[in-house]
C-alpha cells in the first residue's frame, strides 16, 4: 500500500502558504482514492504553530524538522530536511507545493532517495489502485497523463489547482526528526526585498493585468509616451492590488534598442516562453492576442482585453470581451474611478 506525504516548508510568519494548502489538498484527496491515510512533514525554523494549524486536516501523523538551519531558503539544509523527513516516514508518494523553494530542492532530495520527480501537476487521481497524474508540456500546449513505477515519487503541484484546504487549528502530535546533515558553508545575512506595495508580481492577486508593446509605441499625436504609460499602469496594479504580467515582445524590445518600460523583466512575461498564471480574471492592454500570448492565458477565468484594432487576435473568440479603445484613455478613466 502506497504512503503517502503531504510535504511544505513554514514562511516567515511560521505559518503555511496558500500553495502548500492546496498541496495538501491534493494529497488528501489521493490518499482517499487510493484508500489510505496520509501523512504531514514540515520543515523550518519553527513548525510547532504550522503543525497545530493542520491539527484537523486528517494526517494519521505528522513529522517536523526544525531548527534556524531550515528557516531560510538553501539547497543544502533544504534538500537534507526533505530526505531525512521522507526517510523517517517511509513515504512512497510525496505531495507538495509547486513553489520556487521546493522546486529547487525536491529534486536533489529525489535524487539522494533513488525516486523520481514530476512539476507543474495539474491533476492527481488514481485508477485501478494506482497513483496517476496530469501535466502539461511545451508550454502548456499538450496534457499527459502519466503514473511511475519509482519510488519515492516527488509531486509538485501547480498553483490555483485545487482549493486551498480549510484550516482546523488544535494541538498536533508531533513527531520530531533529527537532520544529520544540516551544515552548511552558506551564510544567510540579509533579505533584501521591496516594500509589499512595490511588489508588482502577486500571484495570489484576483486580477492579472497585462501590458503590450503598444503601451510604447507612437500615440495619436506621432510621439510615445513611456513615461505616462508607467504612471498609468503602476497607478493601476497598486490601487487595484493587480498582478502585473507583460508580453514577450514588450520585454524584449530593450535589446533591440527601443523605449521599455523599466520595471518590467522576464519574471512578468506571460506567454509560451513565460509564465501560465491561474487568476481569477484578466485585462490585456495593448496586446494582439498571438497565439503565443495566449497560450499563457489559457488558465485564465475571464479574459478581457482593451485594444484599437478590432481584427486583433483577442477578437478572434480568444478573450470574453474585447473593449475597443484607446488603453491610455480606459485606464486613466479607471484610475479615477478607483480614486
Amino acid at each position: 500500500m502506497e504512503k503517502i506525504l503531504f510535504l511544505a516548508h513554514t514562511e516567515t510568519d511560521g505559518g503555511l502558504s496558500k500553495a502548500s494548502l492546496e498541496a495538501l489538498t491534493a494529497a488528501k484527496t489521493l490518499a482517499g482514492e487510493l484508500g489510505c491515510g496520509f501523512g504531514a512533514a514540515l520543515f523550518g525554523a519553527d513548525v510547532a504553530d504550522a503543525a497545530n494549524a493542520l491539527a484537523g486536516c486528517g494526517a494519521t501523523a505528522m513529522y517536523g524538522a526544525a531548527g534556524q538551519a531550515f528557516g531560510q531558503a538553501r539547497y543544502a539544509t533544504d534538500a537534507a530536511a526533505i530526505t531525512a523527513l521522507c526517510q523517517a516516514v517511509g513515504a512512497t508518494i510525496v505531495v507538495c507545493a509547486d513553489d520556487s523553494r521546493l522546486s529547487r530542492a525536491v529534486p536533489g532530495a529525489a535524487h539522494r532517495l533513488g525516486g523520481r520527480v514530476d512539476a507543474h501537476v495539474t491533476a492527481l487521481a488514481a485508477r485501478d489502485g494506482k497513483a496517476f497524474l496530469v501535466r502539461w508540456y511545451y508550454r502548456q500546449r499538450m496534457s499527459a497523463e502519466m503514473t511511475r513505477e519509482q519510488r519515492p515519487w516527488f509531486v509538485t503541484v501547480s498553483g490555483g489547482v485545487f482549493e486551498a484546504h480549510a484550516v482546523t487549528p488544535g494541538q498536533a502530535a508531533l513527531t520530531a526528526v533529527d537532520v544529520p546533515d544540516a551544515t552548511s558553508r552558506t551564510t544567510v545575512k540579509d533579505i533584501i526585498a521591496p516594500a509589499a506595495d512595490e511588489q508588482t508580481i502577486r500571484p495570489d492577486a484576483a486580477l492579472l493585468f497585462v501590458a503590450g508593446a503598444g503601451w510604447t509605441k507612437k500615440q495619436a499625436d506621432g510621439q510615445p509616451h513611456v513615461a505616462e504609460a508607467g504612471e498609468i499602469i503602476l497607478g493601476f496594479t497598486a490601487k487595484a492590488q493587480a498582478s502585473l504580467g507583460s508580453s514577450k515582445s514588450l520585454v524584449d524590445m530593450g535589446g533591440e534598442g527601443q523605449a521599455i518600460l523599466p520595471f518590467l523583466s522576464h519574471l512578468h512575461q506571460v506567454g509560451q516562453t513565460g509564465a501560465t498564471p491561474r487568476h481569477p480574471k484578466g485585462l490585456a492592454t495593448c496586446c494582439h492576442g498571438e497565439e503565443p500570448h495566449v497560450v499563457g492565458w489559457r488558465f485564465i477565468g475571464e479574459r478581457r482585453a482593451v485594444n484599437l484594432d478590432a481584427g486583433c487576435g483577442w477578437a478572434q473568440g480568444k478573450c470574453d470581451v474585447l473593449y475597443v479603445a484607446d488603453a491610455f484613455a480606459v485606464m486613466r478613466a479607471v484610475n479615477e474611478m478607483l480614486g
